[in-house]
Protein backbone atom coordinates (compact mmCIF):
# COMPACT_ATOMS: atom_id res chain seq x y z
CA UNK A 1 0.00 0.00 0.00
CA UNK A 2 1.17 3.39 -0.61
CA UNK A 3 1.00 6.01 2.16
CA UNK A 4 2.46 8.97 -0.19
CA UNK A 5 1.85 12.08 1.68
CA UNK A 6 0.42 15.46 -0.18
CA UNK A 7 1.83 18.81 1.52
CA UNK A 8 0.12 22.02 2.11
CA UNK A 9 1.39 25.61 3.07
CA UNK A 10 0.31 28.66 3.31
CA UNK A 11 1.68 31.39 1.37
CA UNK A 12 4.32 32.94 4.46
CA UNK A 13 5.38 29.40 5.13
CA UNK A 14 3.95 29.36 8.66
CA UNK A 15 1.59 26.70 8.79
CA UNK A 16 1.79 23.18 6.93
CA UNK A 17 -0.57 20.19 6.62
CA UNK A 18 0.01 16.75 5.14
CA UNK A 19 -2.86 14.34 3.93
CA UNK A 20 -2.85 10.65 2.76
CA UNK A 21 -5.29 9.55 -0.09
CA UNK A 22 -4.56 6.08 -0.05
CA UNK A 23 -5.61 6.38 3.50
CA UNK A 24 -9.09 7.35 3.31
CA UNK A 25 -7.54 11.22 2.66
CA UNK A 26 -6.40 11.56 6.70
CA UNK A 27 -5.04 14.57 7.36
CA UNK A 28 -2.10 13.26 9.15
CA UNK A 29 -0.31 16.29 10.22
CA UNK A 30 -0.82 20.12 10.62
CA UNK A 31 1.74 22.55 12.27
CA UNK A 32 2.04 26.04 12.63
CA UNK A 33 5.63 27.43 12.97
CA UNK A 34 7.36 24.15 13.37
CA UNK A 35 4.86 23.01 16.32
CA UNK A 36 2.67 19.74 15.60
CA UNK A 37 -1.07 20.44 16.81
CA UNK A 38 -2.53 16.64 16.11
CA UNK A 39 -2.15 13.95 18.23
CA UNK A 40 -0.32 11.55 15.98
CA UNK A 41 -1.24 7.81 18.02
CA UNK A 42 0.46 4.86 16.81
CA UNK A 43 1.19 6.23 13.47
CA UNK A 44 0.41 6.20 10.05
CA UNK A 45 0.32 2.49 8.92
CA UNK A 46 -1.57 2.35 12.09
CA UNK A 47 -4.07 3.74 10.97
CA UNK A 48 -4.56 3.25 7.35
CA UNK A 49 -4.39 -0.89 8.11
CA UNK A 50 -6.45 -1.12 11.71
CA UNK A 51 -7.63 2.39 11.84
CA UNK A 52 -5.93 3.34 15.11
CA UNK A 53 -7.25 6.97 15.91
CA UNK A 54 -4.77 9.89 15.16
CA UNK A 55 -4.44 13.05 13.03
CA UNK A 56 -7.64 14.23 11.36
CA UNK A 57 -9.53 11.28 10.18
CA UNK A 58 -12.42 11.26 7.65
CA UNK A 59 -14.85 8.81 9.63
CA UNK A 60 -16.76 7.64 6.25
CA UNK A 61 -19.03 6.32 5.57
CA UNK A 62 -20.71 7.02 8.91
CA UNK A 63 -19.20 8.32 12.07
CA UNK A 64 -19.56 6.98 15.27
CA UNK A 65 -21.17 4.05 16.33
CA UNK A 66 -23.95 1.35 14.71
CA UNK A 67 -26.08 -0.37 17.25
CA UNK A 68 -25.69 -3.93 15.29
CA UNK A 69 -23.93 -5.26 12.37
CA UNK A 70 -26.76 -4.05 9.88
CA UNK A 71 -29.16 -0.97 9.40
CA UNK A 72 -32.06 -0.28 6.74
CA UNK A 73 -31.57 2.96 5.29
CA UNK A 74 -32.43 5.06 1.99
CA UNK A 75 -34.51 2.08 0.93
CA UNK A 76 -32.40 -0.49 1.37
CA UNK A 77 -31.63 -3.63 4.31
CA UNK A 78 -27.88 -3.28 4.32
CA UNK A 79 -26.25 -6.33 7.05
CA UNK A 80 -22.25 -6.72 7.03
CA UNK A 81 -19.83 -8.86 8.94
CA UNK A 82 -18.58 -8.16 11.90
CA UNK A 83 -15.10 -8.62 10.45
CA UNK A 84 -12.31 -6.25 11.24
CA UNK A 85 -10.29 -6.28 8.02
CA UNK A 86 -13.91 -3.98 6.88
CA UNK A 87 -14.93 -2.01 9.91
CA UNK A 88 -14.30 -1.26 13.56
CA UNK A 89 -15.31 -2.14 16.79
CA UNK A 90 -15.85 -0.40 19.94
CA UNK A 91 -15.04 -1.41 23.29
CA UNK A 92 -18.66 -2.69 23.32
CA UNK A 93 -17.80 -4.99 19.89
CA UNK A 94 -20.52 -2.33 17.96
CA UNK A 95 -19.12 -0.87 14.43
CA UNK A 96 -17.76 2.23 14.62
CA UNK A 97 -16.29 4.70 12.20
CA UNK A 98 -17.44 3.11 9.00
CA UNK A 99 -14.72 1.59 6.56
CA UNK A 100 -11.05 0.74 7.24
CA UNK A 101 -9.17 3.25 5.66
CA UNK A 102 -6.90 1.73 3.69
CA UNK A 103 -9.86 0.18 1.75
CA UNK A 104 -10.45 4.12 0.38
CA UNK A 105 -8.40 4.85 -2.25
CA UNK A 106 -8.79 8.85 -3.26
CA UNK A 107 -7.79 9.98 -6.46
CA UNK A 108 -5.72 13.52 -5.81
CA UNK A 109 -6.91 16.16 -8.08
CA UNK A 110 -4.44 18.96 -9.73
CA UNK A 111 -3.30 21.77 -7.76
CA UNK A 112 -3.91 25.28 -8.28
CA UNK A 113 -0.71 26.17 -5.68
CA UNK A 114 1.03 24.90 -3.03
CA UNK A 115 -1.61 26.18 -0.65
CA UNK A 116 -5.21 24.03 -1.72
CA UNK A 117 -5.24 20.38 -1.99
CA UNK A 118 -8.28 18.40 -3.54
CA UNK A 119 -9.22 14.46 -4.15
CA UNK A 120 -12.07 12.33 -5.02
CA UNK A 121 -13.02 9.23 -4.14
CA UNK A 122 -15.88 6.86 -6.54
CA UNK A 123 -18.72 4.93 -5.10
CA UNK A 124 -19.47 3.85 -8.19
CA UNK A 125 -18.99 1.19 -8.45
CA UNK A 126 -17.49 0.42 -5.59
CA UNK A 127 -15.06 -2.49 -4.28
CA UNK A 128 -16.77 -5.56 -2.70
CA UNK A 129 -15.44 -4.77 0.51
CA UNK A 130 -16.88 -1.54 0.68
CA UNK A 131 -20.66 -2.76 -1.02
CA UNK A 132 -20.77 -4.71 2.01
CA UNK A 133 -20.61 -1.86 4.36
CA UNK A 134 -22.42 0.71 1.71
CA UNK A 135 -24.04 -0.20 -1.32
CA UNK A 136 -24.94 3.32 -2.89
CA UNK A 137 -23.80 4.95 -5.55
CA UNK A 138 -21.69 8.05 -4.98
CA UNK A 139 -18.78 10.28 -5.27
CA UNK A 140 -17.46 12.46 -2.11
CA UNK A 141 -14.75 15.21 -3.01
CA UNK A 142 -12.28 16.73 -0.42
CA UNK A 143 -10.88 19.90 -0.85
CA UNK A 144 -8.36 21.39 1.26
CA UNK A 145 -7.12 25.07 1.57
CA UNK A 146 -4.25 26.50 4.19
CA UNK A 147 -3.52 30.15 5.41
CA UNK A 148 -1.56 31.11 8.23
CA UNK A 149 -2.72 29.32 11.33
CA UNK A 150 -5.93 27.77 9.47
CA UNK A 151 -6.61 24.63 7.71
CA UNK A 152 -10.03 24.64 5.91
CA UNK A 153 -11.70 21.21 4.69
CA UNK A 154 -14.48 20.94 2.53
CA UNK A 155 -16.33 17.71 1.72
CA UNK A 156 -18.97 17.24 -0.85
CA UNK A 157 -21.09 14.00 -1.45
CA UNK A 158 -22.92 13.62 -4.88
CA UNK A 159 -25.55 11.07 -5.81
CA UNK A 160 -24.67 9.73 -9.17
CA UNK A 161 -26.42 7.01 -9.92
CA UNK A 162 -29.83 6.01 -9.48
CA UNK A 163 -29.53 5.12 -5.71
CA UNK A 164 -30.57 7.38 -3.05
CA UNK A 165 -27.53 7.97 -0.56
CA UNK A 166 -27.87 8.60 3.19
CA UNK A 167 -25.51 11.20 4.40
CA UNK A 168 -23.82 10.16 7.98
CA UNK A 169 -19.95 10.93 7.98
CA UNK A 170 -17.75 12.77 10.26
CA UNK A 171 -14.47 14.27 11.46
CA UNK A 172 -12.57 13.34 14.01
CA UNK A 173 -9.97 15.78 14.77
CA UNK A 174 -7.24 15.02 17.42
CA UNK A 175 -5.84 18.46 18.90
CA UNK A 176 -3.25 19.19 21.20
CA UNK A 177 -3.54 22.96 22.42
CA UNK A 178 -0.32 25.04 22.03
CA UNK A 179 1.29 25.36 25.35
CA UNK A 180 1.19 22.20 28.02
CA UNK A 181 -1.55 19.67 28.72
CA UNK A 182 -5.08 19.13 29.80
CA UNK A 183 -4.45 19.92 33.26
CA UNK A 184 -4.76 23.78 31.95
CA UNK A 185 -6.88 23.79 28.94
CA UNK A 186 -9.93 25.60 29.23
CA UNK A 187 -12.76 24.26 27.15
CA UNK A 188 -15.46 26.78 25.40
CA UNK A 189 -18.51 25.48 23.62
CA UNK A 190 -21.71 27.21 20.86
CA UNK A 191 -24.67 26.56 22.00
CA UNK A 192 -25.52 23.03 22.09
CA UNK A 193 -28.24 20.34 23.50
CA UNK A 194 -26.80 17.45 24.48
CA UNK A 195 -27.84 13.87 23.20
CA UNK A 196 -28.81 11.34 25.88
CA UNK A 197 -27.19 8.05 25.02
CA UNK A 198 -27.77 4.37 26.62
CA UNK A 199 -25.00 2.40 28.05
CA UNK A 200 -23.06 1.35 24.86
CA UNK A 201 -23.44 5.48 23.68
CA UNK A 202 -26.06 5.09 21.24
CA UNK A 203 -28.77 8.14 21.47
CA UNK A 204 -32.24 7.47 23.16
CA UNK A 205 -33.50 10.46 21.37
CA UNK A 206 -33.82 12.46 24.44
CA UNK A 207 -31.84 16.04 24.45
CA UNK A 208 -30.65 17.96 27.15
CA UNK A 209 -29.60 21.85 27.06
CA UNK A 210 -26.29 22.47 27.71
CA UNK A 211 -25.84 25.33 30.21
CA UNK A 212 -21.99 25.21 31.20
CA UNK A 213 -20.33 26.48 28.29
CA UNK A 214 -16.80 27.39 29.47
CA UNK A 215 -15.14 25.02 31.54
CA UNK A 216 -11.37 23.46 32.35
CA UNK A 217 -11.07 20.28 31.05
CA UNK A 218 -8.65 19.02 34.13
CA UNK A 219 -9.55 15.13 34.93
CA UNK A 220 -12.93 15.51 32.95
CA UNK A 221 -13.51 12.56 30.39
CA UNK A 222 -15.97 13.82 27.68
CA UNK A 223 -17.48 10.75 24.69
CA UNK A 224 -20.85 12.66 24.20
CA UNK A 225 -22.61 13.66 21.41
CA UNK A 226 -24.22 17.10 20.29
CA UNK A 227 -26.88 18.90 18.72
CA UNK A 228 -25.74 22.20 17.22
CA UNK A 229 -27.80 25.14 17.73
CA UNK A 230 -25.81 27.75 15.41
CA UNK A 231 -23.92 28.19 12.34
CA UNK A 232 -21.35 28.63 12.30
CA UNK A 233 -20.39 26.70 15.53
CA UNK A 234 -17.11 27.39 17.08
CA UNK A 235 -15.46 24.79 19.75
CA UNK A 236 -12.14 26.13 21.42
CA UNK A 237 -9.64 24.49 23.97
CA UNK A 238 -7.33 27.58 24.91
CA UNK A 239 -3.82 26.44 27.17
CA UNK A 240 -2.26 28.28 30.03
CA UNK A 241 -0.51 29.98 28.17
CA UNK A 242 -3.06 31.73 25.98
CA UNK A 243 -2.31 29.89 22.67
CA UNK A 244 -5.50 27.76 21.97
CA UNK A 245 -6.82 25.50 18.82
CA UNK A 246 -10.49 26.05 17.45
CA UNK A 247 -13.18 23.63 15.08
CA UNK A 248 -15.42 25.89 13.46
CA UNK A 249 -18.41 23.99 11.91
CA UNK A 250 -19.11 26.36 8.87
CA UNK A 251 -21.97 24.36 7.09
CA UNK A 252 -23.33 21.10 6.84
CA UNK A 253 -22.60 19.59 10.62
CA UNK A 254 -25.52 19.89 12.66
CA UNK A 255 -24.05 17.74 15.29
CA UNK A 256 -20.78 17.19 17.32
CA UNK A 257 -18.96 14.98 19.31
CA UNK A 258 -16.58 16.20 21.73
CA UNK A 259 -14.46 13.31 22.70
CA UNK A 260 -11.55 13.53 25.67
CA UNK A 261 -10.77 10.22 27.57
CA UNK A 262 -8.84 10.59 30.95
CA UNK A 263 -5.30 10.25 30.07
CA UNK A 264 -4.40 11.26 26.85
CA UNK A 265 -3.43 14.78 26.28
CA UNK A 266 -5.52 15.66 23.46
CA UNK A 267 -8.96 16.64 23.05
CA UNK A 268 -11.24 15.80 20.02
CA UNK A 269 -14.29 18.48 18.60
CA UNK A 270 -15.53 16.36 15.88
CA UNK A 271 -17.76 17.85 13.33
CA UNK A 272 -20.77 15.32 12.19
CA UNK A 273 -23.86 15.38 9.55
CA UNK A 274 -25.70 12.80 11.86
CA UNK A 275 -25.73 11.93 15.15
CA UNK A 276 -24.62 8.29 15.99
CA UNK A 277 -26.65 5.65 15.06
CA UNK A 278 -28.67 7.72 12.47
CA UNK A 279 -28.11 5.01 9.53
CA UNK A 280 -29.97 2.63 11.86
CA UNK A 281 -32.70 4.99 13.83
CA UNK A 282 -33.00 7.72 10.85
CA UNK A 283 -32.95 10.98 13.65
CA UNK A 284 -31.64 12.99 11.76
CA UNK A 285 -30.59 11.55 8.56
CA UNK A 286 -30.30 13.29 5.46
CA UNK A 287 -30.70 11.47 2.44
CA UNK A 288 -30.08 12.88 -1.21
CA UNK A 289 -32.06 11.81 -4.27
CA UNK A 290 -30.12 10.71 -7.49
CA UNK A 291 -28.37 13.76 -8.82
CA UNK A 292 -28.13 16.12 -5.36
CA UNK A 293 -25.72 16.88 -3.37
CA UNK A 294 -24.75 17.49 -0.12
CA UNK A 295 -21.89 19.72 0.94
CA UNK A 296 -20.19 20.52 4.46
CA UNK A 297 -17.23 22.30 5.53
CA UNK A 298 -15.21 23.02 9.03
CA UNK A 299 -12.06 24.84 9.67
CA UNK A 300 -9.06 23.94 12.18
CA UNK A 301 -7.27 27.48 13.60
CA UNK A 302 -4.69 28.00 16.03
CA UNK A 303 -3.40 30.80 17.51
Amino acid sequence: MSLFTHRVASADGSTTAEFVPDAGMLGCSFERDGEQLLDLGKGLAAYAAHGHTMGIPLVYPWANRLERFEYRAAGKFVSFPDDRALTHADPNGLPIHGAIPGLMRWEPRDRVDESTLSARLSWNPPSQELEQLYPFAHEVGVEVAIAPGALAIATAVRAVGSDEVPISFGYHPYLRAPGGGRAAWRVRLPRLERLVHDAQQIPTGSREQVTDTEFELADSSWDDGFAVLEEPARFEVISQSGHGIAVECLEGYPFAQIFAPIGHDFICFEPMTAPTNALRSGDGLTVLSPGEEYRAAFRVSAW
